[in-house]
């Protein structure tokens, strides 16, 4: 017997289950999609690491003619890979773009024995080649030179490279040429690509041996830095660090630990895009379980109520129950396997982010697992919430239902409000009872869970621009850069030049900014230490805890440096410079300027005095020049390069923008996730509206024919359906925008502190603005058919069907 009504129910009802299969399919799919991605996005970082050979530290003495040998000697040194900061010209690419890419010269241990990419086409460069190269993957998108492709190079004459290496600024380079082959796409930790980076391109070894004059110069002055791969033991790098003090007589050698600069951050980026794409999935699965449960929920009981002439002739229970499941088990069970299909497709866009710069394996990906969880929990649930409807509407069956009031409608009808407005509000707000029952409360709800999320969407998005547009979010609070030496050495007489600068018309003040590399601790950490040295108006620096350094003995650092030295506002640290050694009471917690070998989240503050006691020289030195309000960088730039040029050797100074850190961009990368669960949150709830308002046409068709044959008019007939949907609309309005600003502003504190990022509450008033107009004319549009059917129903035809 069940089989039979599944056949009859399939004929009767096959629009219905069909939109069932389709909303269940676009839940499940989408659910599916979330958790698989996060799944392969945050193991993308570690599977890459497995598979590189990675560098473990970045040693950088920048320091011309520097004995390797000693260092591949050190205990614990597995490979190590020098690297000279030479360059050359693309024919075709800007020189700032080439300025930015990796050092571009290796010797052939690098991609053999450390840092061994992963090759997504082609192969990694022959050594003994001069001719061949490798890009990274963003390279090939932003300047299209893929696997088979060729470019011409142009190095520079052996004049120009120790005339740079001394300090003169880059011009385009003028010595040999020659065409080499694109041979590869790889990536790995150190060959990749940073967020909004336009690629990097590796040359072959070859190229140094066949022209080294040109790469190196003739006097011996371009300096060295090597990639070093340690082993796998605890406190590698500590012992390391303290190994390279001991052999080559210097502290001041800045050694990067890649777990910290490359494997610690891109885990939390790569985990908080995986914990974004699970609370994704969470979200979605249980809006998705409401709404979707309660249209099953209307269904089953809609086939109970027509089986009870079959339980009438001897149907029981049971078989009244399995036959009111059939039908949602089957539209479920399609739904399901649909969607598993979908997740497979999508994974081709998976992982997103960050994790995308580090997935070894780019392309279609079957997470097994997920998709078999998925193709049995949907049928699962449907089939489970169908059995409870089932069960609800046989036991409801035996006693009259009580159909509840609104407490609107009844005010709006003692208001003397027009019949149709009255009618559409009890629509809206009334479900009814029996066949004549409506989805009342998943439209509801669906209305509010989409204004709800689209509000929350723009408010987080409101919180990534406020930081993209307003650098002094993630420190950067000066608007220009003047680069005045470094190792010591001076371009110009930097403090009369900086002088000269703060009275330039529209500066502010500048700040001298000295830095170098100091032991902290015992010797197993390192501080990047910049100098506080204000010229007119002091940088306003973002201090999260406590305060700037006023005196001789203080310091301020960076939220990464207190995390990986345990230091806390009220501590002491005990900091060793190549002038001495000092204990520094910290008395605060600060975003950093960036300076070369430092980022914003790393190094300490101290004052000129301080700096002076902990080291006799510098590693670079710069100034920030801060402007006054209104003034614009490009009309002051010529006013400070024509100050310079008033100096010896101040051709050789640059100004240039600070540059942003990359976690802007990761941060407009992670802004996608909230607007995806907007925009899926927004189809569910113009499901659920149009569903209701589909139903109502049809179950109520007799109250609305009722209601025409007493006198309501066609066109009084679309303003219920239009009432019923403007209802619908201001109901979710009223719920959702509160909801949906509270919400927005707690996922963008939540991302704020940790990336970090200064936090300042986002403003989503323009959104609002824009959203109520929006959701009003949905729901118009959704009415739009539905009324037209309502108005143009057969009154006679209704009436006697009844």
């Amino acid at each position: 017997m069940s089989a039979a009504w599944l056949r009859l129910d399939l004929r009767r009802r096959w629009r219905s289950l069909l939109v069932l299969a389709l909303l269940v399919a676009f839940a499940a799919g989408t659910v599916m999609t979330a958790v698989a991605g996060a799944r392969r996005g945050e193991s993308a970082v570690d599977r890459l690491l497995e598979r590189t050979l990675p560098a473990t530290v970045i040693v950088l003495p920048n320091t011309p003619g520097f004995d390797w040998d000693p260092v591949r000697e050190l205990p614990g040194v597995e490979a190590l890979s020098v690297m000279w900061l030479a360059g050359v010209d693309v024919v075709g690419v800007p020189p700032e773009a080439m300025a930015a890419q990796l050092p571009p010269m290796y010797d052939d241990a690098a991609m053999r024995t450390i840092e061994r990419p992963v090759v997504l086409a082609g192969r990694v460069p022959d050594p003994a080649r001069a001719d061949e190269a490798v890009v990274t993957p963003a390279w090939t998108d932003h300047w299209g030179h893929g696997v088979g492709d060729t470019l011409t190079i142009r190095m520079h004459t052996p004049e120009a490279v120790d005339a740079y290496a001394r300090g003169a600024q880059p011009a385009a380079a003028t010595g040999p040429e020659l065409t080499v082959s694109v041979v590869g796409v790889v990536r790995s930790a150190w060959f990749g690509d940073e967020p909004g980076s336009t690629g990097g391109i590796v040359f072959s070894p070859g190229l140094l041996s066949e022209y080294p004059r040109n790469l190196l110069g003739t006097e011996n002055l371009v300096r060295t830095n090597a990639l070093v791969r340690l082993d796998d033991d605890a406190g590698a790098v500590p012992r390391f660090r303290a190994a390279l003090a001991a052999a080559t007589g210097r502290s001041d050698i800045d050694v990067w630990d890649m777990e910290e600069q490359f494997g610690s951050h891109q885990r939390d980026v790569t985990g908080f895009e995986a914990d974004g794409l699970r609370l994704f999935a969470l979200v979605a699965a249980v809006v998705a379980v409401v709404l979707i449960g309660q249209s099953v929920a209307r269904l089953t009981a809609s086939t109970v109520t027509d089986l009870q002439v079959l339980r009438a002739l001897g149907m029981g229970p049971g078989q009244a129950r399995r036959a009111a499941v059939a039908g949602p088990a089957l539209a479920a069970t399609a739904g399901a396997v649909i969607a598993a299909a979908a997740a497979v497709v999508a994974s081709r866009w998976f992982p997103i982010g960050t994790a995308a710069r580090a997935e070894p394996t780019p392309g279609i990906d079957v997470d097994g697992l997920v998709l078999l969880l998925g193709l049995l929990a949907a049928p699962v649930l449907v089939v489970l919430g169908a059995l409870a409807a089932a069960t609800v509407a046989l036991r409801a069956s035996a006693r009259p239902a009580q159909a509840r009031r609104s407490a609107i409608a009844a005010v709006a009808a003692r208001a003397g409000l027009p019949v149709a407005v009255v009618v559409g509000t009890r629509f809206a707000l009334e479900p009814g009872r029996g066949r004549a029952s409506l989805p009342v409360r998943p439209a509801l709800l669906g209305s509010a869970v989409g204004v709800l999320g689209v509000l929350a969407a723009f408010t987080f998005s409101s919180g990534v621009d406020d930081a993209a547009a307003n650098p002094e979010r993630v420190g950067v609070v000066h608007d220009l850069e003047l680069f005045v030496g470094q190792h010591d050495a001076e371009l110009v007489p930097a403090r009369d030049l900086l002088d000269a600068v703060a009275a330039v018309p529209g500066v502010a003040g500048v700040n001298d900014t000295r830095s170098a590399v100091a032991a902290a601790g015992d010797g197993d950490g390192q501080l990047a230490v910049l100098s506080i040295d204000p010229i007119g108006e002091p940088l306003p620096f973002v201090v999260s805890q406590g305060r700037l350094p006023a005196t001789a003995g203080e310091v301020v650092i960076g939220p990464a440096s207190a995390r990986g030295l345990r230091l806390g506002v009220g501590d002491t640290v005990e900091l060793t410079g190549t002038a001495g050694s000092m204990r520094l009471a910290v008395v605060g917690i600060a975003l950093m300027p960036q300076l070369a070998h430092n980022v914003y989240t790393d190094g300490g503050l101290v004052t000129a005095a301080t700096y002076d006691e902990l080291f006799d020289g510098f590693r670079f030195r710069a100034g920030f020049v801060a402007l006054e309000p209104g003034a614009d960088p490009d009309s002051v730039v010529p006013g400070l390069l024509a100050v310079a040029a008033t100096f010896p050797g101040g051709d050789q100074v640059f100004v240039a923008p600070p540059e942003l850190p990359p976690e802007i961009t990761e941060l407009q990368h992670i802004r996608a996730l909230p607007t995806a669960l907007a925009a899926f949150l927004a189809v569910l709830a113009l499901g659920a509206v149009g569903h209701a308002l589909a139903t109502a046409v049809r179950r109520r068709r007799h109250e609305l024919a009722v209601l025409r044959a007493l006198g309501l008019t066609r066109g009084q007939c679309r303003g219920v359906v239009m009432t019923q949907a403007t209802v619908l609309a201001l109901a979710g309005l009223a719920a959702g925008i509160p909801l949906g600003v509270a919400l927005g502003r707690t996922v963008w504190r939540y991302v704020a502190e940790t990336t970090p990022v200064f936090y300042v509450a986002p403003m989503a008033l323009t959104a609002v603005l824009l959203l109520i107009p929006a959701a009003l004319v949905a729901a118009a549009l959704l009415a739009a058919w539905p009324s037209r059917r309502a108005a143009s129903m057969r009154v006679g035809t209704v009436l006697r069907a009844e």
